[in-house]
């Protein structure tokens, strides 16, 4: 290339700047006016198949084997109830057993796909069919310390700077409490804290849980509350809930398979996860594990199912895995990616909406162990169609630490892997062949031309806090790493963004009513925590 070529090409990026704003407008337009328009919430998955048809029928067949004639132990009585109505039986040790046939009729009658209701519409999302979106799920016990860099017990407060924040990230679309608050030891008001904290930080759908099933009324009565009248959650149940309605293997746990129930009173889906551990709770053989997981989760359907017939149920099969050296969980290696896009797999072959769990790093900072790990196992379940996969942003330390750098990192990961499921689409103006004509032709080049200025927004997704400038710029520019590039992002956008989902009047009622433990003042600029 001589200096003219060189100069030419030099005066056409210099055109193109000017004529799509230049960077500084396209990251304005990007920051400030919500989602890419390269990406969106529900891109279809489905194309990876970790196994074959054959494998996902045996599969299928030896999991209803599990449940006709192993069953269920400690089914609590009102299931018993209704499954001895419709033919179940009890064997000589008290486990519950379910003939296949009340099974498959249970399957073919269940919801295919719910929308999990945003307290605005434009947070809605359809969960059905292969689309995907992207939960931080969690709810660890440590948080990474923003300014001392140290792990330290979770807090209301960490829950509801959490709840802001992904309010704000584009990738990350609905949420569930990521940590625990630690410092509430009183069930009722640590359930019902941690409710209200999720309410007040985020406009996206939530997923709340409960410690005990008497308290799921209460976080009904603050829905209605916020909502404007009793019964109005029903209208629009912008939270959700459910539990781990089994203690694997093969035993129903009594208070989560109570809270499963009174869920359906919310009017959302139910979410069930089913979390047996490859080696330790469940077989060493992966597809024992898968198997058994699946017969878990068919069981939390039918708990739920049996007794509301129809209710909407996320199928949650979550196989975990042991590090078989020590027997401790470990999630983030391959055989726990590949076991949750399996999972991800039998969901779609029942036709349910699917639940995983994903992006488990073993890693307990935001480093490139969590990078390759939360990668490779979120884009293997989103590839392979899981509507919702959950612990996608900001957990580290195998689900006991969260880190507020690492939910920005991750919802930047997790738009890449939605450009990747978005594909490549090709049509008569896509092949570009006039395009390429046009170029060939003439400048020999096409920075300048009309497809390319139509397309930079639509067809690329552009990183904010990833590193793409050149080796020399970026250390004129006093480069940083990613995760201090985070750091940046976290503090600009935790200093400034106080949702106010709660208005004042409905935030006395709330306080009058609950034990709420919030502080108004940690719920406002110039709290000096940010």
């Amino acid at each position: 290339m001589d200096h003219r070529d060189e100069k030419r090409i030099q005066l056409r990026k210099a055109a193109l700047a000017r004529r799509a704003g230049g960077h500084a407008g396209r990251k304005q337009r990007r920051t400030a006016g919500g989602s890419s328009r390269a990406v969106r919430p529900g891109l279809a998955g489905g194309r990876y198949r970790p196994l074959s048809d054959r494998d996902v029928e045996r599969i299928h067949q030896t999991a209803l084997d599990v449940l006709e004639n192993i069953g269920m132990a400690n089914p609590i009585p009102i299931l018993r109830e209704h499954a001895l109505a419709k033919g179940c039986r009890i064997d000589e040790r008290g486990r519950l057993c379910f003939p296949r046939a009340l099974v498959e009729d249970i399957l073919s009658g269940a919801s295919r796909g719910y929308v999990a209701h945003g307290r605005d519409p434009k947070n809605d999302l359809e969960i059905s069919g292969s689309r995907v979106h992207f939960d931080p799920g969690g709810e660890s016990v440590l948080t990474l310390d923003f300014a001392s860099g140290h792990y330290r017990s979770s807090t209301l407060v960490d829950l509801y700077d959490f709840a802001r924040l992904a309010d704000q990230l584009d990738h990350v679309h609905l949420f569930s409490r990521v940590v625990a608050a630690t410092e509430i030891p009183d069930r009722f008001a640590n359930d019902i804290n941690t409710a209200y904290a999720c309410m007040a930080g985020t406009g996206k759908h939530t997923h709340l849980t409960f410690g005990d099933v008497k308290h799921v009324d209460a976080a009904i009565a603050m829905m209605d509350l916020i909502l404007g009248g009793e019964g109005r959650h029903l209208e629009r149940p912008f939270c959700s809930s459910g539990g781990c309605p089994v203690a694997s293997p093969l035993t129903y746990e009594k208070n989560s398979s109570e809270v499963c129930i009174a869920a359906t009173r919310m009017g959302g889906n139910v979410g069930v996860v089913i979390a047996p551990q490859a080696g330790a709770t469940a077989p060493a053989a992966l597809a024992g594990a898968l198997v058994q997981t699946v017969a878990e989760t068919l069981a939390a359907l039918l708990l739920v199912n049996l007794v509301v017939p129809g209710h909407p149920v996320a199928f949650g099969p979550w196989p975990f895995v042991s590090d078989l050296r020590t027997g401790a969980f470990s999630g983030g290696g391959g055989e726990e990616a590949v076991l949750n896009a399996a999972a991800a797999q039998v969901g779609n072959f029942y036709g349910l909406p699917t639940i995983v769990g994903a992006g488990m790093t073993d890693s307990k900072l935001a480093d490139d162990q969590a990078g390759y790990e939360k990668g490779v196992s979120i884009a293997l379940a989103a590839l392979a169609g899981a509507n919702v996969i959950s612990e996608t942003a900001g957990m580290l330390s195998s689900l006991m630490g969260c880190s507020f750098e690492a939910m920005v990192i991750d919802n930047e990961m997790l738009g890449c892997i939605q450009r990747a499921l978005r594909g490549i689409e090709v049509t008569d103006e896509t092949l570009s062949y006039q395009v390429i004509r046009d170029v060939a032709y003439g400048e020999g080049h096409f920075l300048g031309h009309p497809q390319t200025l139509e397309l930079m927004e639509t067809e690329y997704l552009y990183p904010e806090i990833a590193d793409r400038s050149a080796p020399k710029m970026g250390k004129e520019a006093g480069a940083h790493d990613i995760r201090e590039n985070a750091r940046q992002r976290v503090r600009k956008l935790l200093s400034s963004h106080y949702p106010e989902y709660i208005d004042r009047a409905t935030d006395e009622k709330i306080r009058e009513r609950f034990p709420i433990a919030l502080p108004r003042e940690a719920m406002r600029p110039g709290n000096g925590r940010w």
